[in-house]
């Protein structure tokens, strides 16, 4: 029986370090700046052949307002409402604070079983601490170092009541994950690792909360509040998708502050693991420099681009808003040609209707193989058309061309002196590889090679 297990305590206690000690992988951010973690995120986390579902939270604040603080409370309640037992973090170098014993008097009210944690116990240090942990009324403290690994096996003995009968050596049948996410077959796609993508304040987070239909991510009006990239699993009509919200991106040379170094990494990470990735614009500014700047690496990435103009009740003249957009996609990303675009309103819910089906078109079209023999029967017609040009004394020869690979369709041509093919005349392939097998709005790759057919009979 898989157990949720929620990991809470005051800021600046450990608790990412330890969520990331669970799963395996520096799934969250780490710094020793307060306050760091703001939504909670989930992971699968494996401790002496269990497997169990861990929630990273924010750090508790003893306040009840509209401050982006009592919203990030609030996320740490939901968490522990979804969670069968709780993990209280204490600090035990620094000892208990009076906002320890506050969250734990009120850890008391709700019913849950809890676990205290007296975290960094790697030295003599902590014993003052680990104490004073007694008084808390929580039991006896589990001393850990989740930065150095130490007293995990505390930790899963003081777990493992919770798991029931039923847990099985999850290390025996779980298949490989990693292995699975890199595998390039047609059947074995798993989950689409959709990024949701954008410069601060765009609306990023509001979109997700409204296609997931609840409040899972901190929205407001503060830019910049998403600091992680929070990755959440959902189903739409049947298909599983990994949704991933990331931080607002923006210019380098604007960053000065180390977190938001740290969450822009996190968000450049989500784009090269992605598969789909949705650029959030404003619909007020639409596509600014950062945007170009973030559109040209999703496709250099080889993901699908699909832009979702946000905040169109707002805008005022939607035909010229729409006109100036497609004018500067042209001239601006001319290397993909006929990009997929939604309008919506993710805080109206107007348009959202839209932005799934037009994903999923982009991704079925990403994963699109042509048949070798109507590929070139399309060489063959295209060269018709438009012969190569001569090189020196003599015409280019095209003489076979193949599917090499898909995500994104990526097309080999054996030619003679393949270094020598022009730029436009590559242009001209690939924009008519687009017209014949309906592959506007994805990337296309299409190399040459010098050599003979390697199919045609010796």
């Amino acid at each position: 029986m898989s157990i949720v297990v929620a990991i809470l305590g005051r800021p600046n206690v450990g608790k990412s370090t330890l969520f990331n000690r669970l799963v395996g992988k520096r799934a969250a951010i780490v710094d020793d700046t307060p306050g760091v973690t703001r939504d909670r995120r989930e992971g699968q986390a494996r401790i002496g052949g269990f497997t169990f579902t861990v929630i990273d939270t924010a750090g508790f604040e003893d306040v009840h307002d509209d401050s982006l603080e009592a919203r990030m409370r609030a996320q740490t309640e939901r968490a522990l409402e979804d969670a069968d037992v709780a993990l209280m973090m204490v600090d035990a170098r620094a000892g208990i604070t009076p906002l320890d014993e506050h969250f734990a008097g009120w850890l008391r009210t709700k019913g849950k079983p809890v676990i205290l944690v007296a975290n960094k116990c790697e030295g003599r240090a902590s014993e003052a601490g680990q104490l004073e942990a007694y008084g808390l009324g929580l039991g006896e403290p589990v001393a850990i170092s989740a930065e150095h690994a130490q007293g995990m096996s505390d930790l899963l003995s003081a777990l493992e009541p919770y798991f029931g009968e039923t847990e099985t050596d999850a290390a025996e049948i779980a298949p490989d994950i990693g292995a699975a996410e890199e595998a390039d077959d047609e059947s074995a796609r798993g989950p689409l690792q959709l990024a949701i993508v954008g410069r601060p304040n765009v609306g990023k987070s509001t979109l997700v909360n409204r296609l997931l239909g609840e409040e899972r991510l901190l929205t407001g009006p503060e830019a910049g509040i998403t600091r992680d990239a929070i990755t959440v699993d959902w189903t739409w009509k049947g298909r599983p998708i990994q949704l991933i919200d990331t931080a607002g991106l923006r210019r380098r040379a604007r960053i000065t502050d180390r977190v938001e170094a740290l969450s822009g990494r996190e968000s450049y990470r989500a784009v090269q693991f992605a598969q789909v990735v949705v650029l959030v614009l404003d619909g007020r500014t639409m596509l600014e420099r950062q945007d170009l700047t973030i559109a040209r690496q999703v496709v250099e990435e080889g993901r699908v681009l699909v832009i979702a103009v946000n905040k169109w009740d707002l805008v005022k003249n939607k035909r010229g808003a729409l006109a100036d957009l497609d004018h500067r996609l042209e001239h601006s990303l001319p290397q993909i040609r006929g990009v997929f675009v939604v309008t919506l309103s993710a805080l109206t819910g107007d348009g959202m209707s839209k932005l799934l089906p037009t994903v999923f078109k982009a991704y079925d079209r990403w994963n699109i193989r042509v048949p070798t023999g109507q590929l070139n029967r399309w060489l063959e017609e295209t060269l018709d058309r438009h012969p190569p040009p001569i090189v020196g004394r003599n015409r280019l020869r095209l003489r076979y061309a193949t599917q090499a690979k898909i995500r994104p369709p990526t097309f080999v041509v054996f030619m003679s002196k393949a270094g020598k093919l022009p730029d436009a005349y590559h242009r001209y392939l690939v924009n008519a590889l687009r017209d014949s097998f309906g592959l506007d709005g994805i990337p296309v790759r299409l190399h040459t090679r010098s050599g003979k057919n390697p199919y045609a009979p010796r």
